[in-house]
């Protein structure tokens, strides 16, 4: 079922996020919509579904499709099986299906004014969705997104806020829309279910609609790009790799096209200046005067994306061995996230941990940095290392939510002049107006940028980053991972991110339930080598 915007524009006072959006979204096709952060994609996600309204235009979905969007109110179904918040995802099976049976323990212990015609009703309802496999298919759904069988009739209270949000995509996607809008579904996805969902939508019959930052993601399950750029909304054909080139060789085009008419006029300019005066000329003079006056130049306009800088040094070299770990062991309880770890990273290594959500990899870089304790084994840094941390949950950052920004970075450079700071919140893109808003004030991408303007003021010996890409657009990871090639000295990261993770590592520690996987190489090597984790 077709989903078609017209004349579709969102403004934000005197802001404009885009206007003039006219375009179909088809079944069969998987748009990804694409933007700098603030652009205004997820908010073309949300006028889509309904959830926001435009300023002008509309958005025309048939009245008999089923719309399956992601939503982030997990605390609604705190107490609800993690199985039936799935099943309630089709609210009217749902509801006969739970009418059916609360008419059959009624008839337990009373028959005799049981209501035939009315269970008959609800048995056509539940036929007419496929009912009866409702929960074999909702339990499949689960699997694929790493929630295992044996929780799945625990309530949701049970999981990690990361874990509620799958359960809220399984609910979207085992829901079996006509149309899927989903906004950043890999956000709290290991590289398994990312690969699961990858196979999801590629199967998938009806129209998707999905907001990522994750470039492979995009580039493995979309036949379009939907660009929001320029105050536009702008359709490519292809995945997100072909839109990149096709926007470049566009952009280019139309320069190149402004050149030439500004040559034009120059040259004509030219013979005014040289013949205006002279009387045989004269009357050619001034028919070039009005040619020039009836050429139009196109305005280009300025592109929402930026581009920050990312200025990573090392203050000195370490020693040939930066870390050891002997024997690390960790348990949660009676969970057991770390077992037997054990090895070693050399200078300049750029160390990639991979492996599924739950297996212990931030716990690894936690006990590195020395803010969890290991049950069992050991973690010895080696000569000259100061290493610089970059958590997952930013607490360097977020601990200090009343300090303004350039205060906060102050404090890493106190001898340095306000300029200094400045300069290193410029290059991270924070303007005039932003150096006096408090930390508190920040989206997950501004502490981010914040976070890493402090590690190159610090210039630490090696890198530790848990995540660093979670909360970045895809300008900011791409810059990011120019930074990090450029950083001189070790990397040891953790990132679900396989774009990023394929650009960057020189080696792959791979953390399994039935142990540690040690390989040295890229991770393309590391697949083809065939440990594809993915598969498993």
């Amino acid at each position: 079922m077709t989903v078609a915007i017209n004349n579709l524009g969102v403004s934000h006072g005197a802001r404009t996020l885009f206007k003039e959006a006219t375009l179909n979204f088809n079944p069969g096709s998987c748009y990804g919509i694409v933007g700098a952060n603030g652009s205004g994609k997820s908010t073309l996600l949300r006028v889509i579904a309904g959830d926001d309204e435009p300023t002008e235009g509309i958005v025309n979905i048939p009245k008999t499709a089923r719309v399956g969007v992601l939503r982030q109110d997990h605390y609604q179904y705190e107490d609800v099986r993690i199985l039936d918040v799935v099943m309630m995802g089709i609210p009217e099976l749902w509801a006969a299906m739970e009418e059916k049976e609360a008419m059959l323990k009624a008839a337990e212990t009373d028959a005799s004014d049981f209501d035939y015609e009315r269970f008959g009703e609800l048995e056509e309802v539940v036929m007419a969705y496929d009912g009866y496999t409702l929960e074999s298919r909702a339990a499949q759904v689960l699997e694929g997104l790493n929630i295992p069988t044996e929780v799945h009739l625990e309530p949701l209270s049970v999981l990690s806020g990361g874990y509620k949000l799958r359960v809220l995509l399984a609910q979207t996607l085992a829901s079996g829309p006509d149309v899927l809008l989903l906004d950043e579904p890999t956000n709290h996805l290991d590289i398994v279910s990312i690969a699961w969902l990858e196979t999801f939508l590629q199967d998938f019959r009806g129209c998707a609609i999905v907001v990522s930052h994750d470039q492979q993601f995009l580039n493995t399950i979309c036949t379009h790009i939907v660009d929001v750029d320029y105050e536009q909304v702008m359709l490519y054909k292809g995945n997100y790799d072909a839109f990149e080139l096709a926007k470049a060789e566009e952009r280019d085009r139309k320069e190149a096209e402004i050149e030439k008419q500004q040559a034009i006029i120059e040259e004509k300019k030219d013979f005014v200046r040289r013949f205006k005066a002279k009387a045989t000329k004269a009357r050619q003079a001034q028919s070039r005067v009005k040619q020039i006056e009836k050429i139009e130049i196109e305005e280009l306009a300025q592109s929402s994306r930026r581009y920050p800088y990312f200025k990573l040094q090392a203050r000195r070299q370490t020693g040939r061995i930066v870390v050891d770990v002997e024997h690390i062991s960790k348990a949660y309880d009676d969970k057991q996230v770390l077992d037997d770890v054990s090895f070693k990273v050399e200078r300049g290594e750029r160390v990639a941990v991979i492996g599924p959500n739950g297996i212990g990899k931030s716990t690894l870089l936690k006990i590195l940095m020395g803010e969890v304790e290991a049950d069992n084994g050991k973690a010895a840094w080696g000569h000259e290392v100061e290493p610089g941390y970059f958590s997952q949950d930013q607490h360097e950052v977020r601990d200090y939510p009343a300090e303004t920004l350039h205060d906060w970075l102050w404090q890493f450079c106190p001898d340095k002049p306000t300029g200094f700071v400045r300069g290193k919140l410029a290059e991270v893109l924070f303007g005039k107006e932003d150096i006096e808003k408090k930390i508190a004030a920040l989206s997950g991408g501004e502490v981010a940028r914040l976070d890493f303007a402090r590690l190159g003021i610090l210039e630490p010996t090696i890198l530790v980053l848990d995540e660093p890409t979670n909360h970045l657009d895809l300008e900011g990871i791409e810059a990011l991972c120019e930074g990090l090639k450029s950083y001189p000295n070790t990397i040891i990261f953790v990132s679900h991110d396989r774009w990023f993770v394929n650009q960057l590592a020189t080696r792959i520690i791979e953390i399994r339930p039935d142990g540690v996987e040690n390989f040295k190489g890229s991770y393309t090597e590391y697949l083809e080598w065939g440990q594809d984790h993915l598969a498993r």
